[in-house]
């Protein structure tokens, strides 16, 4: 059988495999805390499975917009118009004039996208993404489902790790910071997060590469005598997952960065194969203004409304999914709010065997979100949901790993 998918749908009509491959699944996720609150991470009996031609279109995708990102970047701390066009508070302005100390003021970041015919990018995560300790960890799971080891027995691939390139990201930052000293690193978020079991995924994988490693909550840090210490503890490398957003306690512009990529009027700042990238891969994207409120009223139904620095979801407004009159409301709270506009794009959709009661298929939409790590592509968190709004912390879908199909085993 030539198609990957159709082949691992076969797979599962073995009641027998099926069978054991769902316990398998269940335990494992149990066994390696693999859960988001108290719901498992993964309902669905698959991986996304990417044929060797798609995973190149996505990555060249995910590295053209990277290209362009970074180009932004360095026009707008040049520049005091864009900043300005950006919003920026005063603090805000100032942590992102601060030297970092290493050359990708972000090392790491996630892109979510849709890919039907063509990738398609919504979001950009530009502070620590989440989900690469619970992927390559669920990723571990999928490994030795009985079905996985009969479908890699007809199909040659590979599984996509990123907490070693996240690692390795994070090294090569300290490295170009200057600092000859052995990295003690602290894990910085919010305690009581339903995310919490990464951070200790986290703290194991750094541990296991022989590196001190705490978690704490920012509130808890101390800074004394030229020194940052969590616990008692000095730290010289911090894996910030707290938000600035959260630390100053209002919203910040990131999304608002992606009216740059698309407006016209800073396609000077762009090479021409940046240029290109942005038009086929970044939809229509501004800041909510009061000259477009008639134009977003009118195109409800391929609109959506986002606040320009939030997560899990929240405040997204998909046009089709609300009536006339919940649109306008919320085109009044974007008004007063920091939001952006954003045109839809195509939310592909396809069978996934899911473990309820037994086996079962569901049409389910699936996004492909890479990872990128110093401008380059380096995995992907694939998210699976009946809703169309694919948020695993919004409490809809699961996440599943992705394997690049490569050719007949």
């Amino acid at each position: 059988m030539k198609d990957p998918v159709a082949a691992f749908h076969a797979l599962l009509e073995n009641e027998r495999l099926a069978a054991d491959s769902v316990q398998a699944l269940s335990e494992g996720q149990r066994e390696r805390r693999l859960m988001f609150g108290e719901r498992p991470l993964c309902v669905a009996m698959r991986p996304q499975l990417l044929t060797s031609r798609r995973y190149e279109q996505a990555v060249a995708a995910a590295e053209g917009v990277a290209s362009a990102l970074a180009a932004l970047e360095k026009a707008v701390l040049q520049d005091a118009d864009l900043r300005r066009e950006l919003g920026l508070e005063s603090e805000e302005e100032r942590l992102a004039m601060a030297d970092p100390g290493f050359k990708f003021s972000s090392p790491s970041v996630r892109l979510d996208s849709f890919f039907a015919d063509e990738v398609r990018f919504v979001e950009y995560n530009a502070e620590s993404p989440a989900g690469m300790a619970y992927s390559d960890n669920l990723t571990d799971v999928f490994k030795q489902l009985p079905v996985m080891k009969a479908f890699r027995k007809r199909f040659r691939g590979k599984f996509l790790p990123t907490r070693r390139r996240q690692l390795g990201a994070m090294l090569h930052a300290f490295r170009q910071w200057g600092r000859s000293a052995t990295p003690v690193i602290a894990i910085v978020d919010w305690e009581g997060l339903p995310t919490a079991p990464e951070f200790e995924m986290f703290k194991t994988f750094f541990e296991d590469a022989g590196i001190k490693t705490v978690i704490c909550d920012p509130r808890t840090l101390e800074f004394t005598r030229g020194k940052l210490y969590a616990g008692g503890k000095a730290v010289n490398l911090v894996y910030r997952r707290v938000l600035t957003s959260e630390l100053l306690a209002r919203g910040d512009d990131t999304l608002a960065l992606r009216e740059a990529y698309s407006d016209d009027r800073y396609q000077r700042l762009y090479t021409p194969a940046q240029r290109a990238a942005i038009r086929r891969h970044v939809p229509w994207t501004r800041r909510v203004r009061p000259e477009l409120v008639a134009h977003i009223a009118r195109r409800r139904k391929t609109m959506v409304l986002k606040p320009n620095d939030e997560y899990g979801g929240k405040g997204v407004v998909l046009g089709w999914t609300v009536d006339q009159a919940e649109w306008e409301a919320a085109i009044e709270v974007a008004i007063t709010e920091s939001y952006v506009v954003q045109e839809a794009v195509e939310i592909p959709r396809v069978p996934f065997p899911v473990a309820l009661d037994g086996i079962r298929y569901l049409d389910l939409a699936v996004d492909l979100d890479p990872y990128l790590f110093n401008g380059r592509a380096g995995g992907f968190m694939t998210r699976v949901s009946a809703a169309a709004l694919l948020n695993v912390t919004a409490g809809a879908g699961s996440v599943v790993p992705t394997f690049v199909v490569e050719g007949p085993a």
